[in-house]
């Protein structure tokens, strides 16, 4: 089995009415309260990377917007529109953090996706207009090695083993490895089997250009993880349901 999940998978495809009223009230985004989202956003970094980095909130009727600049070249934000699925949710939520290379790369890409969704692309039209950014260079991959912090207590996306939407705590790394695949490194992913994703192994988001190297944090850390964010988890799952870690749908 591959090992195409997290943010998005090339074989998942949704269909969405757009033009149903009840769909729309469905999938339309609501912001989260400011405070809630800044602290959800920095816990995909370490606590010692947090104070000096920068932080994007959404607003849900233009995209994001710069709330704290940083000085640590660390920029974070919770991703709510995964342009790879071709899909529109309200229930996504991503925190994540990039490092200097990859905020000129892919971090840009999820800035403008919340742009083209706020200004009305649907779901098919917003992820051809990505392709094609990518295709005529005007996105590239990251010009050097770097990572993508996601270290956060929970995130909501789909994930193993059914590559279903559900809320998990996964904590992880991924390191920018465009143009890689499994076979490269010899890794061997199985959805089925938690054991083989406890060693690196790549995850295609969407194109080559969007590959990473994923690395997942140890339990007893993920364990430490959990401890150390009780109060972020309560105060998620209080804001919504779907955030609570027994949501597994």
């Amino acid at each position: 089995m591959n090992s195409k999940w997290f943010r998005s998978l090339i074989a998942i495809a949704f269909t969405v009415p757009a033009a149903a009223a009840d769909t729309e009230r469905e999938t339309a985004l609501e912001a989260m309260p400011a405070q809630l989202e800044t602290r959800f956003a920095l816990s995909a970094l370490p606590p010692a990377l947090r104070e000096q980095a920068t932080v994007y909130l959404l607003d849900p009727k233009s995209g994001y917007r710069l709330t704290r600049q940083g000085t640590n070249g660390l920029a974070c934000l919770v991703e709510r529109t995964a342009w790879e699925l071709a899909d529109f949710r309200n229930d996504i939520y991503i925190p994540l953090c990039y490092d200097a290379a990859g905020v000129d790369a892919h971090f840009k890409v999820l800035r403008d996706t919340a742009t083209l969704r706020a200004q009305g692309f649907g779901p098919a039209a917003l992820k051809a207009e990505i392709e094609k950014r990518y295709q005529n260079k005007t996105y590239r991959a990251p010009q050097k090695p770097g990572l993508s912090y996601m270290i956060a207590p929970i995130m909501r996306t789909i994930g193993p083993p059914d590559l279903q939407v559900r809320t998990m705590a996964m904590p992880h790394l991924m390191f920018y490895a465009p143009f890689v695949t499994n076979e490269d490194i010899g890794a061997q992913p199985n959805l089925a089997d938690p054991s083989s994703l406890a060693w690196p192994f790549i995850d295609r988001q969407g194109n080559a250009e969007q590959s990473y190297m994923i690395q997942m944090i140890g339990e007893a850390e993920k364990a430490q993880i959990l401890t150390r964010e009780k109060a972020l988890v309560d105060a998620l799952c209080a804001y919504r349901a779907v955030l609570c870690l027994t949501h597994t749908h």
